[in-house]
């Protein structure tokens, strides 16, 4: 059943599910099964895998919870053929947690007490024959020891026996939780006295939207606001209120007004069944499922981002000068070798208070000179444009031989500069050091340096902190996993953080691969990899074929073809008569055909891959490195001049837009609606983080650090906010199409202003 399940969810065949999880269980990995095992899956790919084992991990987890409560239950005597049927068919926790419900032990409730006091047979007779007087069937059930001593009182405890039942109707559950989520509009207001304390949601003081087209990043705002203190947040049901609901609980317990003696008594149950239970619990699966789906739609913007900074254009191993700026504390300045070794550190204090210029050039200059120096990576926070005219000024003296200068986001560096790899790896360098170290590195490999942070101190994510710790964790240690072992990783060289994130390895194997090589010098060979201590057969499978040896006894040892594979290789090259070595790049490559080479262990897919890395040995998947052309003169949000078109580089993608980063110690906001002239439904459709883009400046707001931005060259600033600012009021109101209109073309900067502040997005 959970095979089905996953493979109509992937629109896969269940054979291709079975595989996968059978490799999953034997202990693979993700990327060892994308890349290693396609035959076997069917070529699914990281990205399918990574959504089976999640699904995996939920129905397992349902299957457990099933078996729980089967067995509660039956011990309870009350499981018959039909309710345990419709347990084993409920497809997710919700369905199986409705029809748990009713069984499910709880501390006494009221209705309990009036089951206890013997007012079962009342509540029963009532609701089956509504023709009978409530009040005198009531008088039938006086009990003074239970202390039901009037009418009154037995009709109050058959009342909250019935509520009990009603709202714990599983299918009526059910049906009413979709109802709402179609119907259910979300009334959103400021609490009186909070609007100048709460002005950075100040979008949300007169505000209403229905729930199933909240976006994430409006619903997570809102959320935000409650917490806080500051937003009322009220649901309006449907445009005719709760009536509604209240007619379909009826119907559904067959209670009409003809006219009879119980009809207005049960007709009260049902309005209290509303007001006492189904209401707050149909708040409280609405702004669950909310919350669910926005910090889902916010992890992901997370993720898509990470992925591809981390996968964003290396520099490559090129002498580098890294510049962590500072007015008052300095400008921290290193120089790190073509592998990121450091080789000199100082600190120069070019700007103000102490102005030395010209002693800070010439530092620099001797270290050009003396470590030739090719790249300088400037880190991008306070005095980082200062600094760039530093450096500028340094190109121009150096002459023919000055490096290429380029700057550098260092979100993230000083976390690395306190943490204890940064302390293992410089015990004795000052922790302000190490975070120029770490600006010169991601340069040259952003790869290698950014796994050395913690993922959420990079802080490319939409509301971050407001989402599970827990899901952003899982999510985003998959991303570093795949993007690692998507472009491979030298044994040689790479550090420990690095290696722990390879397929099959973790953080002790990691260390002691990094012993090994210190104590016993370069690995010559994967094979090597086996005497690493603790390191099996396993780890040794799910590992070899994403390490890399440069000059090592095996030329293939440096390419992607795996171990396994390696036979394969030979007797491609004996049907060439080259040796091993001469097969890589080789031109007849393309003369060999894959079904030459399958046999019991390697179908025609893993030959042709073996194909495609033979002819591309080690290539890289990350794009050419370049770098956006910062306009001269602009330092600060002041120097912008509206109307002008400028180059920058995507720092952030969310759902609402990018943000760019022009080199103004502000990143300038690019609305969803300012993208492009044809409907946009996804940013990262059109740009990724790292992407270099021509913008228009169409608004400053110094007071606000605002900066509103398109990539609709031809825009002409002022124009597009009024034509674009939906109404935040009765927009339920409005056409079907004109809703969407409203949606999809919110205004870039005037109404999304105070959302830009409230967002958890590190500026």
């Amino acid at each position: 059943m959970i095979h089905a399940q996953i493979a109509q969810q992937l629109a896969v065949q269940v054979w291709q599910v079975e595989a996968a999880i059978k490799l999953l269980d034997e202990g693979a990995t993700v990327p060892f099964i994308a890349r290693y095992r396609k035959e076997v899956t069917g070529t699914l790919d990281d990205t399918q895998l990574r959504t089976l084992e999640e699904r995996l991990s939920y129905l397992r987890e349902l299957d457990d919870r099933r078996v729980s409560v089967l067995k509660s239950i039956e011990e309870q005597g009350k499981l018959t053929p039909e309710l345990a049927a419709a347990i084993n068919a409920a497809d997710n926790k919700t369905r199986l947690e409705d029809l748990y419900l009713p069984y499910k032990p709880k501390r006494r409730t009221k209705a309990q007490i009036a089951i206890e006091a013997g007012l079962q047979p009342l509540a029963e007779a009532l609701l089956a024959n509504p023709d009978l007087d409530p009040a005198d069937e009531a008088e039938q059930y006086l009990n003074a020891e239970a202390q039901i001593n009037t009418g009154k009182d037995a009709l109050d405890g058959a009342k909250q026996i019935l509520m009990e039942r009603f709202s714990q109707a599983a299918d009526l559950l059910e049906e009413l939780r979709q109802r709402s989520w179609q119907q259910a509009r979300w009334q959103v207001s400021v609490l009186a006295g909070k609007e100048q304390e709460g002005a950075k949601f100040q979008d949300y003081f007169a505000f209403e939207e229905l729930f199933k087209t909240l976006p994430s990043h409006r619903a997570l705002a809102i959320l935000r606001g409650r917490n806080e203190g500051i937003l009322l947040a009220q649901i309006v049901w449907s445009d005719e209120g709760h009536e509604p609901y209240e007619k379909r609980v009826a119907s559904y317990w067959q209670i009409a007004d003809l006219g009879r003696p119980g009809d207005k008594w049960l007709q009260e149950v049902v309005t209290w069944t509303w007001r006492i239970k189904l209401a707050s619990q149909l708040e409280t699966a609405l702004v669950s499922r909310l919350r669910e789906g926005a910090e889902d739609a916010a992890i992901k913007v997370f993720a898509d981002n990470l992925k591809d900074l981390l996968l964003a254009a290396p520099a490559g191993s090129k002498v580098t000068l890294g510049l962590d700026p500072g007015l008052r504390t300095g400008v921290k300045a290193v120089v790190v070798d073509a592998t990121g070794k450091l080789l000199a550190y100082d600190t120069i204090f070019p700007h103000v208070p102490k102005n030395q210029w010209q002693q800070s050039l010439a530092l620099l200059a001797r270290w050009v000179k003396q470590y030739a120096v090719e790249l300088v990576a400037i880190g991008n926070g306070t005095a980082s444009r200062e600094t760039d005219r530093l450096v500028k000024e340094l190109q121009s003296l150096v002459g023919a031989a000055a490096p290429q200068r380029i700057i550098v986001s260092e979100a993230g560096a000083s976390v690395y500069s306190a943490s204890p790899q940064a302390a293992a790896e410089f015990p004795d360098l000052d922790v302000s050091y190490r975070g120029a170290v770490s600006i010169a590195r991601r340069l040259q490999d952003p790869l290698a340096e950014l796994v050395k942070i913690d993922p959420k101190a990079i802080g490319v994510g939409q509301y971050q902190h407001d989402v599970s710790q827990v899901q952003l964790s899982r999510r985003l240690d998959n991303v570093v996993e795949d993007c690692v072992n998507s472009v491979g990783v030298d044994i040689n060289t790479a550090s420990a953080p690095l290696l722990q994130h390879v397929a099959g390895l973790n953080k002790s194997l990691a260390e002691n691969i990094v012993f090994h090589r210190d104590l016993h010098g370069a690995f010559n060979n994967r094979q090597q990899l086996l005497e690493v201590s603790r390191l099996g057969a396993k780890a040794f499978e799910q590992a070899a074929g994403f390490l890399r040896i440069r000059n090592g006894d095996n030329p293939i040892d440096g390419t992607a073809v795996h171990p396994e594979a390696y036979g394969v290789v030979d007797a491609m090259a004996a049907s060439l008569n080259l040796e091993v070595g001469e097969l890589l790049g080789h031109a007849q490559l393309t003369r060999l055909r894959p079904s030459q080479f399958t046999h019991e262990h390697a179908g025609e897919q893993t030959i042709k891959d073996v194909l495609i890395e033979l002819q591309k040995p080690g290539r890289d998947p990350r794009p050419e490195f370049r770098m956006a052309k910062l306009a001269d003169g602009i330092e600060d949000i002041k120097d912008l001049v509206v109307g002008s078109i400028m180059e920058g580089t995507v720092s952030n993608v969310t759902n609402f837009g990018v943000f760019i980063d022009l080199g103004v110690h502000q990143d300038g906001l690019v609305h969803i609606s300012a993208m492009s002239h044809q409907f946009v439904k996804d940013p990262r459709s059109l740009v990724k983080a790292g992407d270099i883009v021509k913008v228009k400046v169409m608004e400053v707001d110094v007071k606000r650090k605002r900066i509103g931005l398109s990539m609709r060259l031809d825009d002409e600033p002022g124009a597009q906010d009024k034509a674009s600012k939906p109404a935040a009021r009765g927009r339920h109101d409005q056409p079907r199409q004109q809703q969407q209109k409203s949606k999809q073309q919110a205004a870039p900067m005037g109404s999304l202003a105070a959302k830009l502040q409230a967002a958890g997005i590190k500026r």
